[in-house]
């Protein structure tokens, strides 16, 4: 495993990071299987491959994930050997004050979320998602006293427009508050919009990307048919993909990853993880498993550097998407 600083932090995280949305979401998706005993060994195996960053959020599973982190690896490890990072801002409950940014809910949210994952600390808090109502400042503003108080060492942002990040990101310079130092962002070879404005930013300003889904919902490691479906229980009972989810220039690029994969002897999936982490503004791709033969592959995949020529090959098919209107 590699490991380097995240953004322009003292952080220093695995090159890979070990994402917790299936953690607690037994009996919920037909690809999700994991409680307590079922996720072990999967912590297990990603400490013994040299993997110390791991990713949740407060909604992941309706808090589960977080107590399933609480419950598992926080007592394998010394506390201090692990980087944990967690989310805040979708709703939690039916209540007013269960959702957004504003300072109640920061407050109580951080919590109840240190409660579940049985820490003294959370080393990276970020915001899941904005809400209408809460005025920037507000929000940094309780970060930054969030930070001041021992309870979070970083913070960091999450799905936004990248004018938002970039607000967040001044009112922290002007302040002088605690400044954003990860944006978890949707980043893959067939989902590359953000390269337009976030990523740019992210690079200018010394923020690390730790994007989530890198492998497309799995349709980049090529299990996926044409007709529909696929050969793992993800793709076969994955709900939110949907005919003409996928465009001909996406399977382009995974034909092009696959005749990489197949001349260096490894696997699509490998490929595909290769070629974020040869970004310069990457940290970290979070990746979710559901076995332990995916999460060896990924770590694997930390040692491939990709030539121009392959890099050009698997970008070129691309179509960018319209940028929404404002």
């Amino acid at each position: 495993m590699k490991y380097a600083p995240l953004g322009r932090s003292g952080l220093i995280v695995s090159r890979l990071c070990l994402g917790g949305n299936s953690w607690g979401a037994k009996g919920r998706r037909g690809w999700g299987k994991f409680d307590v005993e079922e996720s072990r060994p999967y912590f297990r195996k990603a400490l013994d491959l040299g993997i110390t960053f791991f990713d949740t959020a407060d909604t992941y599973n309706f808090g589960r994930s977080e107590e399933i982190i609480g419950e598992t690896l926080v007592k394998m490890v010394p506390r201090d050997d692990v980087v944990i990072s967690t989310k805040v801002g979708i709703r939690m409950a039916d209540k007013p004050n269960e959702v957004g940014v504003g300072r109640k809910h920061l407050m109580r949210s951080v919590d109840a979320q240190l409660k579940r994952l049985q820490t003294d600390y959370i080393d990276v808090f970020q915001i899941h998602r904005l809400d209408p109502h809460t005025p920037v400042e507000e929000m940094m503003d309780s970060l930054d006293q969030i930070v001041r108080s021992g309870k979070v060492r970083y913070v960091g942002g999450s799905t936004m427009p990248a004018y938002k990040f970039a607000q967040m990101i001044m009112r922290a310079d002007w302040r002088g508050l605690a400044r954003p130092i990860c944006m978890q962002n949707l980043y893959n070879l067939i989902q590359r919009e953000e390269e337009a404005e976030m990523n740019r930013l992210c690079l200018e300003q010394g923020v690390g990307l730790i994007p989530y889904s890198p492998l497309a919902r799995g349709f980049l490691a090529g299990n996926r048919l044409r007709e529909g479906g696929g050969t793992t229980e993800r793709s076969r009972n994955d709900a939110v993909v949907k005919p003409g989810t996928y465009r001909d220039c996406d399977w382009e690029i995974v034909d092009r990853l696959k005749a990489i994969a197949t001349a260096r002897g490894v696997t699509p999936a490998q490929v595909a993880l290769a070629w974020l982490l040869s970004k310069p503004v990457m940290g970290a791709p979070i990746m979710g498993a559901t076995s332990l033969e995916q999460l060896e592959s990924a770590a694997a995949a930390v040692e491939i550097a990709l030539t121009a020529d392959e890099v050009k090959s698997l970008e070129t098919p691309y179509a960018f998407r319209p940028a929404p209107v404002a």
